[in-house]
């Protein structure tokens, strides 16, 4: 054999080789790829789409979530239940104005007339400005108080929006509005809902129509007009509309957009369900007790705690019959009461002195009672069957609550045996849990890492993601 055949075919036995090696790689990095070609493997360990798994998901007690952006990679990491975006302490240090390329959610609010937000509060716009100037946090318009406040919630998304570009403000970089819609994930309507519904609900003078009517009529038209509404069908439009009745009038034609809502009680299935909208909590009405004055278990005298309205129709008729059950108790504190006159400052007292909060069904599955008995550091009862709650595919609220179907807690004897039977240890631990999360629940400006606020926005981040969110699995307590 020739020196030129040998070496063509050394050649030839090179080429081959280094063909079967990248053959072999190629085809496992290919086994790998099929599983999810667009997902990190860390987001593929959390939950896949469309698994088809019958157990229930149950989240790790520590577990990083990621989610690309187009510059790079965003962490969040759940500690202990709930989830906090690792970049907000290098935005509150800085004390820079958030970076769209790193922000989890951009988002573009449309520029519409005062009449639907901040004019609803009687601020006076001048005639170039749609916007109040929210730099100086002192001179923000404020919110109505009294249970007015209870279903504020829109306000305080459009504040966190209107803030996310100014320089000095000291807030979690979750989400920054955008100007251009083609750059935002979501676009957020911002129209006070609940505050229409509260203020301008009712017929005046020779009027045929009432404001909240007459302002959901132009935000339908307004929205319909609209090429961003057309292009998407409204999918990707985030509406706030936390009070049951808001929006009544239009929610069936806006119904393809994301609500963001107290429960889903009064809405059919078709308009709002948990795969496409968000619950958020209710802003609490009692004062937050702060972690170092939160009575333990022997400082708590009262055993059961529940002050509200009693007859309430459709599921809330358990309400007449758990007070005929527990009135007359020695240790339950089971009244009327209302937020008139001194109804706060009393309720703020006996859940601060009480070991365990009713929530139970109302005129509507939820209610603003269990956020008052979290920030109160009263265990929370939930006894609502339809219940949903904000957050619940990140936190375990059966490490701080106790979930109790309609049906056992009317059996005689039941509730107070439970409860009763529920050790010192045992409620430690629920009480100190809560001390953990109470600053989930809590709305304020400017926002703060993981506050309401930012973990509302991060719901909707999670829902924007192709990974589907389960919540976590409650566990009841059985006779």
């Amino acid at each position: 054999m020739s020196e030129k055949t040998l070496r063509s075919s050394r050649m030839l036995l090179s080429v081959t080789g280094f063909s079967m090696v990248f053959l072999i790689l190629s085809s496992f990095f290919l086994f790998h790829s099929v599983i999810n070609p667009f997902k990190p493997s860390s987001v593929f360990k959390f939950i896949v789409v469309g698994d088809e798994s019958d157990e229930p998901f149950e989240p790790p007690s520590s577990i990083e979530h990621i989610h690309e952006t187009k510059d790079d990679t965003v962490k969040l990491k759940l500690l202990g239940d709930a989830v906090v975006n690792e970049r907000i302490a290098t935005t509150l240090e800085d004390n820079v104005a958030c970076d769209k390329n790193k922000a989890l959610l951009r988002v573009y609010m449309y520029d519409m007339s005062p009449e639907f937000h901040f004019g609803l509060l009687e601020w006076k716009a001048s005639s170039n400005r749609i916007w109040p100037d929210v730099s100086n946090p002192s001179e923000v318009p404020r919110y109505p108080g009294g249970l007015n406040l209870q279903h504020s919630i829109e306000y305080w998304l459009t504040l966190d929006l209107l803030s996310s570009n100014i320089k000095g403000i000291t807030r979690p970089c979750t989400v920054i509005r955008v100007e251009s819609p083609s750059e935002a994930d979501f676009i957020f309507v911002p129209f006070f809902a609940s505050l229409s519904y509260n203020r301008h609900s009712k017929v005046h003078g020779k009027e045929r129509e009432s404001l909240n009517r007459k302002l959901q009529n132009k935000l339908v038209e307004f929205l319909m007009r609209r090429p961003e509404w057309r292009k998407s069908g409204g999918k990707d439009h985030i509406i706030v509309a936390h009070h049951p009745n808001s929006m009544l009038y239009a929610r069936k034609k806006l119904g393809s957009a994301r609500f963001v809502l107290a429960d889903f009680g009064r809405y059919a299935a078709k308009t709002a369900n948990p795969k496409k909208d968000i619950i958020a909590p209710y802003k609490h009405v009692v004062k937050t007790i702060s972690n170092n004055v939160s009575a333990p278990f022997e400082r708590r005298p009262t055993l059961i705690y529940f002050q509200g309205a009693i007859y309430r129709k459709d599921g809330g008729m358990i309400r007449q019959e758990l007070y005929y059950l527990l009135k007359d108790e020695k240790d339950v504190h089971f009244t009327f009461g209302s937020t008139q006159r001194s109804g706060v400052r009393e309720a703020s007292q006996g859940m601060g002195s009480s070991k365990f909060c009713l929530n139970i069904a109302g005129d509507t599955p939820s209610s603003n009672r269990l956020f008052d008995a979290i920030v109160s550091h009263c265990v929370p009862v939930i006894i609502s069957d339809d219940i949903e709650l904000p957050y619940e595919d990140v936190l375990d609220y059966s490490k701080f609550s106790v979930f109790v179907w309609a049906s056992d807690a009317v059996k005689p004897g039941y509730l107070l045996n439970l409860l009763r039977g529920i050790q010192r240890d045992e409620w430690t631990m629920m009480w100190n849990r809560l001390k953990e999360v109470s600053r989930h629940f809590e709305f304020q400006y400017p926002s703060q890492p993981g506050d309401a606020v930012d973990m509302i926005w991060q719901a909707l981040a999670r829902k924007k993601s192709a990974v589907n969110m389960y919540r976590t699995e409650r566990r009841y307590r059985m006779p």
